[in-house]
């Protein structure tokens, strides 16, 4: 696992020393980034369970096409929620027959025949994000992103270690298992209690009450764990509304959650790095049409979790207003 991260590293060096700051988008149905020039024509479809609004997704899509200008590859994107309709796309995608597939599995159950549909078609397929423990079995050749488990799991310790006990911990997509397994993670190594609430990535005003509510009605909340940095923000927002001293952490980075853990109002954030998880497919996709190389041995490749702190936030906070982090 060691030898392929490093490998990895080195070989994105030069498409990211090439990349400029991407402008991130809304999610819409289709999008392309078109081919800069090629001799070989390539496309890579990729279809993600990304949800309007979410700008999260934005990130991992502003990598996924800063890689294709940089390869000189086609890149179409399309994203749904809701896992029936997801599979439609990603067997619209395979109809289309690209020379290779990114799909991200936050309700791998949903997906797993689409996914196997791509596979028995001979297009090869790099699952990014969720659904890193039923990739293999699904016939991807690698996942990039992280163990949900694992980075809950820190995150717990994290919190524990600055004295939180009783954790709400908020979902913002029904059905998504690596939310829930952060969540999990979290309460095997809390130590104390991990409550969990959903709210909708869609309407974070109503999330924002949500949480206030929580807050409000129940005194022995002393810590909240946001999956998301939109979510994170509104509760931050929430604690300023129900005058509430709660530590907050969250998954995912944005320009205004580094923001928040400068000024003392965040003490963490988990990065997954979504703008790898969008680049590098790309880059192994390309590398296997071209060059027939195949990279992962089956085995993960790990985008995270790292942690981003008060030490390293202004490092990072100029990536993010920048639509790379």
């Amino acid at each position: 696992m060691k030898h392929t991260t490093r490998w990895l590293a080195a070989l994105a060096v030069v498409p990211f020393a090439l990349a400029v700051a991407g402008c991130t988008a809304p999610n819409s149905n289709v999008e392309t980034s078109k081919t800069t020039s090629a001799d070989d024509k390539i496309t890579i479809a990729l279809v993600t369970h990304g949800s309007a609004g979410d700008a999260f997704w934005d990130v991992v899509k502003s990598g996924a096409e800063q890689a294709g200008k940089d390869l000189g590859v086609t890149i179409t994107y399309q994203s749904d929620g809701d896992p029936v309709k997801q599979s439609q796309l990603i067997d619209a995608a395979i109809a289309t027959k690209p020379d290779g597939l990114i799909v991200s599995m936050a309700n791998p159950a949903g997906v797993k025949g689409a996914v196997e549909n791509a596979v028995a078609a001979g297009i090869p397929v790099i699952t990014i994000n969720s659904g890193l423990e039923e990739s293999k079995a699904f016939g991807a050749e690698t996942h990039i992103g992280q163990s949900e488990l694992i980075a809950g799991e820190r995150s717990g310790e994290q919190l524990a270690k600055a004295g939180v006990s009783n954790v709400i911990c908020v979902i913002h997509e029904a059905g998504n298992a690596g939310l829930e397994d952060r969540c999990a993670g979290a309460k095997s190594t809390l130590g104390g209690t991990v409550s969990n609430v959903q709210v909708d990535i869609s309407n974070l005003a109503d999330a924002q009450n949500t949480i206030k509510s929580k807050l409000l009605a129940d005194p022995s909340i002393d810590g909240i764990l946001t999956l998301n940095s939109g979510v994170a923000v509104a509760a931050s927002q929430a604690m300023t509304e129900a005058n509430s001293t709660v530590k907050l952490a969250t998954f995912d980075v944005s320009a205004d959650v580094t923001k928040l853990i400068q000024d003392g109002k965040i003490l963490f954030a988990v990065d997954q790095q979504p703008y790898s998880q969008g680049y590098l497919p790309v880059v192994l996709l390309t590398l296997q049409k071209r060059n027939g190389d195949v990279v992962g041995g089956g085995q993960p490749v790990y985008s995270g979790p790292g942690f981003v702190t008060k030490d390293n936030a202004a490092e990072v906070e100029k990536f993010a207003r920048n639509g790379t982090r």
